[in-house]
């Protein structure tokens, strides 16, 4: 008997979100059959990777040749579109995972998306190109994988989502204290284990305005129906409120390995004893308090320009980008990020009705000017 054996390609497969997904898929062997990987610059570990799962295609930004270890070379954007391909996980971060997702929708196929940027940048757009590919995009990001699973089923259109937040590195502080943070104190999340780029947006609860954006569109619910509440313990990841008044959360440790199996194997669910598992008799007490906005800028700023028309949302996932690249390396203060993201977005022109060309390319020159703007900031010593 023919085993059903889904065929993947994996975008940002040497990042946390790529190499989760490569640990499920070598935890079911006869279930999945890796076709191609893709990756940026980290070529010591993407050789190991296609040495062990051999895909037929690569793509990447570092130095290998076509051929290496039986592979081709070819653009993400073909990669995802082969005929053979069942799901394409998008695992990149930022911006650049945009032309292959969208390509991947053209040709219908199932994206399961981790990259919250790339709906950020335009839902209306990726939400459209789904329904005229006839694809599927799977949440895999924790907050709306757990909005999913608390609607399956449900017949009747849910009266509010809530977004749990732990409030990120520095939650404990104001905003006026974080002056001198450091990279490296703020790449200490109190719960989770992410790539910088995120965890560096959870301090500043600008990926928390992004989930609400991104749930604004993945699940068509307006923007007023959307709220956000600080959860320390990270264990409820999110909760959705229905006419009659019940509520139903999704509970879950820490961990991306469920959120990605679920969308991999979706509608079924498997065991699995390399996943962490939650004892509801030993998590403790679950606390839940009111968001301080005024702790928090840019998820005010973010949630002002994500509700705007045209490319605003796209520049606005640009210039975070940029301002964070620069924190990271130390060009700039913790608090300018808010500060640099307002002013890239300021000198925005916005086009109206954007192709997904414009989309790119607002993204593109926000990045650019982002950190073209940090020659005009306070630089650190």
């Amino acid at each position: 008997m023919e085993r059903n054996i889904k065929k993947l390609v994996i975008l940002g497969s040497t990042g946390s979100v790529g190499t989760q997904t490569l640990d499920i898929v070598r935890a079911f062997p006869d279930c999945f059959e890796v076709i191609g990987l893709c990756n940026g610059f980290n070529t010591p570990l993407f050789k190991v990777q296609l040495d062990e799962f051999k895909p037929k295609y690569f793509s990447t930004l570092g130095d290998i040749e076509s051929g290496y270890g039986g592979a081709k070379a070819a653009p993400a954007e073909e990669i995802v579109a082969m005929p053979e391909v069942d799901i394409v996980v998008a695992a990149t971060v930022g911006c650049v995972g945009m032309p292959a997702s969208i390509s991947a929708l053209k040709a219908g196929k199932t994206l399961g998306l981790a990259n919250k940027e790339v709906i950020v940048m335009s839902g209306n757009l990726l939400i459209e190109t789904a329904r005229e590919g006839g694809a599927t995009i799977l949440p895999i990001d924790s907050e709306p994988s757990a909005i999913w699973q608390c609607l399956e089923g449900e017949v009747s259109e849910p009266s509010r989502l809530i977004i749990t937040a732990s409030g990120g590195a520095f939650r404990d502080r104001t905003w006026a204290s974080l002056d001198d943070v450091t990279p490296d104190q703020a790449l200490k999340h109190p719960t989770w284990t992410m790539g910088a780029k995120i965890t560096i947006d959870s301090a500043t609860l600008m990926n928390k305005a992004f989930e609400v954006i991104e749930s604004r569109w993945l699940f068509e619910i307006p923007f007023e129906q959307i709220d956000v509440t600080i959860h320390r313990q990270s264990i409820v990841h999110s909760m959705v409120e229905f006419a009659d008044g019940t509520l139903k959360a999704q509970l879950g440790p820490t961990s991306m390995g469920q959120p990605i199996q679920h969308a991999l194997f979706y509608p079924s669910r498997k065991p699995n004893s390399d996943l962490p598992k939650l004892d509801a008799v030993t998590m403790g007490s679950l606390t839940f308090e009111e968001m301080d906005q005024s702790l928090y800028p840019c998820f005010e700023l973010a949630l002002e320009y994500g509700k705007r028309s045209g490319t605003y949302s796209a520049a606005l996932a640009g210039a975070d980008e940029g301002a964070v690249e620069l924190f990271l390396n130390g060009k700039i203060k913790f608090t300018q990020i808010p500060d640099l993201v307002s002013e890239t977005l300021a000198a925005h022109t916005s086009i109206a009705d954007p192709s997904i060309d414009d989309t790119i390319e607002a993204a593109r020159w926000a990045t650019e000017t982002t950190l073209a703007r940090h020659n005009h900031s306070t630089i650190l010593s």
